[in-house]
């Protein structure tokens, strides 16, 4: 492809990416859902990497007093003077983290039927709101944190388990609140966009158990320290359960999901003149599995029209996983698209890009990265065997050797993974 086209392919991809963060943005899908000031205090609270912005946009459309404070990750903040803005650690949580989350629990403390709390969570929310339950210790809860991340677990697995451990998780900030009005916003950035996954759902009730979070850990063959087995066999470490008086009344809203994003991009390049298939935006599964799929369908549809005629794009979202087996750094979309590379093998043109809304794939501060039709060419060149980088889960330091990686720095919002395939050939 001459370097013209070539430019335009990349710059195309951007734009559509830059459309679907844009387009979860909290100051475009905040302000239509907020609830009537009360007859008493409001109260903001909130945890996630999409937070502070929430916070930002609620402040400049309150029409009357307001206090509170939300968490979010380091470098997420944005400005607020009535809300206080806390940083913490993410994807593990940290010492500074749990105290936010003790300072929060006691912001909702002796609340009346006359006061409304406002909670605005996102995804991070998991990491940002810590507080161990009864039996467990932070060590316990940044050490197991870790194994799931490395697992290969799914995020709703992860979530299980992390609301047993927790004392603020599962439904407890709510009951925290009672009986003050409680209103949930939610940016989503799990497959399916149930509440219950959006920071392992502190707000809302959970149907999930502790046999269910043991049996999960048993499955990943992740060890416990006996401290924490006990904790989980114990009914103290349940959560709190559709039904609970303590949630009634309360409301809960999802403001932006990968749906609305993916439909933003979809329109950027349906302007270009180019058609989009959507396959969905909850795919799961490893992310060279998924990688390996998608591949195959592009062959299909450059090579024989089927089940889409090229020009076009190939538009997914979800949240796939990455088991950490090398020394890589484990980004899953970084990930997918080396799989998708190898399996491609080159084929003329194919561009991708696949990268995470929130501007951080896996633990490194790197969105994701670009396909062109020449990866594996100039990998070659530098020397680079990318089936080994794949076996050492380094998409990260593949894409970086070849200058391919996309740094968006704080995207301020968070609505899972995107993936864009662009077939011309």
């Amino acid at each position: 492809m001459p370097d013209s086209r070539h430019a335009q392919a990349q710059q195309l991809l951007r734009s559509m990416f830059q459309a679907a963060v844009d387009a979860a943005q909290p100051a475009h899908c905040l302000p239509q859902h907020l609830p009537p000031p009360p007859a008493g205090r409001t109260i903001v609270i909130g945890a996630g990497k999409a937070s502070a912005a929430m916070a930002s946009a609620l402040e400049r459309h309150w029409p009357g007093p307001l206090e509170g404070m939300v968490i979010t990750r380091y470098g997420y903040a944005t400005p607020c003077s009535r809300i206080e803005i806390v940083e913490a650690g993410h994807p593990v949580p940290d010492a500074a983290g749990l105290a936010a989350t003790r300072r929060l629990l006691d912001l909702v403390q002796g609340l009346t039927r006359d006061d409304l709390v406002i909670c605005l969570v996102s995804g991070g929310g998991s990491a940002l709101l810590t507080q161990p339950g009864p039996g467990i210790t932070f060590e316990d809860k940044q050490a197991l944190n870790q194994a799931l991340l490395v697992s290969g677990a799914s995020i709703a697995e992860m979530n299980c388990v992390r609301r047993h451990l927790s004392a603020v998780k599962g439904g407890r900030l709510a009951a925290a609140c009672h009986p003050a009005r409680l209103v949930t916003l939610l940016i989503s950035d799990v497959p399916g966009d149930d509440p219950i996954d959006i920071a392992s759902g502190p707000t809302v009730a959970d149907p999930t158990t502790s046999a269910d979070a043991l049996a999960i850990l048993a499955r990943y063959r992740i060890p416990l320290p006996s401290n924490v087995e006990r904790a989980l066999r114990d009914a103290a470490s349940e959560s709190v359960k559709p039904g609970d008086a303590r949630l009634e009344g309360n409301t809960t809203t999802i403001i932006a999901n990968p749906r609305m994003a993916l439909e933003a991009a979809a329109r950027v390049a349906e302007r270009a003149g180019l058609p989009v298939h959507l396959l969905g935006d909850a795919i799961e599964g490893e992310a060279r599995d998924v990688g390996k799929v998608m591949a195959g369908i592009t062959r299909f549809c450059a090579d024989h029209g089927q089940p889409f005629r090229s020009p076009c794009i190939v538009l997914s979202g979800g949240e796939t996983t990455v088991t950490v087996r090398g020394d890589g750094r484990g980004g899953r979309n970084t990930e997918f698209l080396l799989s998708l590379a190898i399996a491609l093998q080159g084929k003329a043109g194919i561009h991708a890009l696949a990268a995470d809304t929130d501007g951080i794939d896996g633990q490194g501060e790197v969105a994701g990265a670009m396909l062109t039709p020449d990866t594996l060419d100039r990998a070659y060149a530098l020397g680079i065997r990318p089936a080994e980088s794949l076996e050492n889960n380094d998409g990260h330091g593949f894409f970086e050797a070849l200058g391919d990686l996309l740094i968006t720095g704080p995207t301020f919002t968070n609505v899972n993974d995107f993936r864009a395939i662009l077939i011309v050939g």
